[in-house]
């Protein structure tokens, strides 16, 4: 039997599931809750256990992890009498590890402190591949002692990981995070088309920026989508959009300006109108195309 703290993990989609598997490897017992069989099905072939509901889930665990796409599923999740908050039990720690709103984390933390739990939110960067290797970037909210509580589990899933502050500011980082990513990402896409309109060997052109200053964890994880033309979802532009929304909605409430961010944002509202949302967001290469008046 383990003598680690058992886990209850909501949600189980392209980062939940590798994650989760990563928890098991280190030897944490994880139960998973999650909408689809097939995900349940790999949770348990990889050794953990499934349940039928939340609360099933989360009644008898000391740790519970939500890993879904946005504000509103973690509050589906989370209130109501099938929910994490009336089911889990007092002393638990809830660690909300989704990429959702700073006020959404403090609003959720307060409801469980009035429950007897204790919550983190830890959203995370790095993207399907970080997180099958366990290399994410992991930016908390909350409580030292609790953080200092979930540090060797956060460190069974990430290389980087940092307390930001307190609840909400893991949040906040996360929205820098999503911020510096999409201009990163459509700076990239620029410079492909640029360079292939120009006749110049784009994959050597790559590999060269990419060993200077231009170079960035972006390129390196997304030359090969661009290559190839390969926008199988990673990270969906759907959720980029979502994303996006968070950090202008923040920075409106804190008074920055954010002049390319909003360009990009609009850049990447385009793709999901136009139909690409559920490609990954190296798929800012096709608005780029269109816009340089190549066929999509």
């Amino acid at each position: 039997m383990s003598t680690l703290p058992s886990v209850a993990w909501i949600g189980l989609g392209i980062m939940g599931s590798p994650m989760a598997e990563n928890l098991l490897k280190a030897g944490y017992p994880v139960t998973g809750c999650t909408l689809e069989q097939a995900k349940l099905d790999r949770l348990a072939a990889a050794g953990g256990s499934a349940a039928a509901s939340v609360a099933d889930a989360v009644r008898d665990a000391d740790v519970i992890i939500t890993m879904v796409p946005a504000s509103p599923q973690v509050e589906a999740v989370a209130y109501g009498p099938d929910g994490i908050l009336a089911n889990a039990r007092p002393g638990a720690l809830l660690i909300d590890m989704s990429s959702i709103t700073p006020r959404t984390s403090v609003e959720l933390a307060a409801a469980a402190k009035e429950k007897g739990l204790r919550v983190l939110d830890a959203p995370v960067s790095g993207g399907e591949a970080g997180a099958v290797e366990a290399v994410l970037s992991i930016m908390v909210g909350g409580d030292q002692a609790d953080f200092d509580y979930a540090l060797p589990l956060f460190e069974a899933l990430g290389k980087t990981v940092v307390r930001c502050g307190p609840h909400g500011a893991g949040q906040t980082v996360k929205a820098a995070n999503q911020l510096i990513v999409a201009v990163n990402i459509q700076a990239c896409a620029e410079a492909v088309v640029f360079l292939e309109k120009s006749g110049v060997d784009l994959s050597a052109a790559l590999d060269v920026l990419n060993g200077g200053l231009a170079g960035s964890t972006v390129l390196s994880r997304k030359k090969g989508n661009f290559l190839a033309r390969d926008f199988r979802p990673g990270f969906r532009i759907d959720l980029h959009h979502k994303d996006m929304g968070i950090v202008t909605d923040a920075a409106r409430e804190v008074g920055a300006a954010l002049p390319v961010g909003a360009v990009v944002a609009q850049l990447i509202a385009s793709l999901s109108a136009q139909g690409d949302g559920g490609l990954d967001h190296s798929a800012l290469l096709r608005s780029v195309e269109r816009l340089s008046g190549q066929q999509v």
